[in-house]
């Protein structure tokens, strides 16, 4: 048996392996020795492509162009993971002004390859690479393209108002807004601005624009607080009163169930009785999941001082696919796992995202199912159903 075919029978355990690395350095380094261990077969030129792109998305992603020059020269094909994973990236630095020249050349180039089908894209993110090559062009001052690109994002954009992916509908309403106002037209911009702030299709970053917006069309900052806190209120109020026409009149108690945390610890959340307590079932997998995640910290942020606690259940996964997922997004929510889906049998639960909200009593008095679209959106609702159930406990 050659080491070629023993390295293919170990391919999974090694893609594992990968995976689980945090830092790219030891992701480079372990593909460096898998490659001379293993040696790829001449007659498969892209043997071990799915590592290359990884390597490149998260060179990329520590700032190292040329790293990512390196690794995508080697024409390696993106998986629809690792097509989601760039895309990310490039909006991130768009919408935090980095990189530009980056975000314009490398969305241009994956674009073409896009529509010559070399990459995976089941998740439709050509319509974001547009959005994200036309905010990039209007600040580089091409404002033909930018205005061109945003047009075509708009065509067949299929999950923009779902809700699935975080922020789709209010990052493309925001970035359509910056290009309008790079092209001198102030009022639609602010239009769009304020109904997206008043629905809660925003983010803190439509905020931000909105201010911009409001200064060019009224002239000054008078007034603009007092006007956005409004929006915002409205935006709230409709979300609460939603909330409190789905409140469970028959609560029952939360069940007896033992839970480990990321550390092996032992959990119960019958434990947490005085507390206002937010369960969330979730597995790496689900977009819409990890999608809601920024809210919630947004809410441990808001009640963390307080009787208050928030635990995300993780659905199906181990410790050592998840921690290692938690640690390369950066996120600090307490998880626990459920991989026998006791707690989650024995509450009645649906999928995968869906929230349930414990009083201080121990009862269950509120459930939420899927993501609500945007971060405005998801935090006003959660803030809702706590604030309710604070109020009836």
């Amino acid at each position: 048996m050659s080491t070629y075919v023993y390295g293919q029978k170990s391919q999974k355990e090694n893609a594992k392996k990968f995976n689980a690395l945090v830092n790219v350095e030891d992701q480079e380094r372990f593909y460096n020795e898998l490659r001379s261990k293993y040696p790829a077969d001449p007659a498969k030129p892209a043997s071990y492509g799915e590592y290359r792109a990884q390597l490149a998305v998260d060179w990329l992603r520590k700032g190292n162009i040329d790293k990512y020059h390196f690794y995508k020269n080697t024409n390696p094909k993106f998986t629809s993971i690792q097509l989601f994973e760039l895309s990310n990236l490039l909006e991130s630095w768009v919408d935090d002004d980095q990189h530009i020249e980056w975000v314009q050349q490398i969305s241009e180039q994956v674009l073409g390859e896009i529509a010559l089908k070399r990459h995976d894209d089941n998740f439709d993110r050509q319509e974001i690479l547009l959005e994200v090559n036309a905010l990039a062009n209007a600040k580089l001052g091409n404002l033909a393209i930018a205005m061109e690109n945003i047009k075509k994002s708009d065509k067949n954009a299929m999950f923009r108002k779902m809700p699935y992916f975080r922020n789709s509908n209010a990052n493309y309403l925001n970035r359509l807004s910056l290009i309008l106002m790079a092209a001198g037209q102030h009022q639609q911009a602010f239009d769009t601005l304020s109904n997206a702030v008043r629905t809660a299709v925003s983010t803190p970053k439509t905020i931000t624009s909105l201010k911009l917006a409001y200064q060019k069309v009224k002239g000054s900052t008078a007034g603009m607080d007092k006007f956005i806190s409004s929006l915002q209120e409205e935006a709230y109020q409709k979300i609460a009163k939603e909330v409190a026409e789905a409140w469970m009149a028959d609560t029952k108690p939360v069940p007896d169930v033992s839970l480990t945390d990321l550390n092996g610890k032992t959990i119960k959340l019958t434990d947490y009785k005085g507390k206002i307590v937010v369960i969330d079932f979730w597995s790496t997998a689900c977009k819409p999941c990890v999608a809601a995640f920024p809210a919630f910290e947004r809410v441990i942020d808001l009640y963390g001082e307080g009787p208050f606690q928030l635990f995300v259940i993780n659905e199906g996964e181990s410790p050592e696919i998840v921690k290692p997922f938690m640690e390369k997004k950066g996120y600090k929510l307490d998880v626990l796992f459920d991989q026998d889906e006791t707690i989650f049998k024995a509450l009645g639960a649906l999928g995968t995202p869906q929230k349930f909200i414990i009083d201080a009593k121990g009862n269950i008095t509120q459930t939420g199912i899927g993501y609500a679209g945007s971060d405005d959106k998801e935090f006003y609702k959660l803030k809702a159903m706590v604030e309710l159930a604070k109020a009836k406990s």
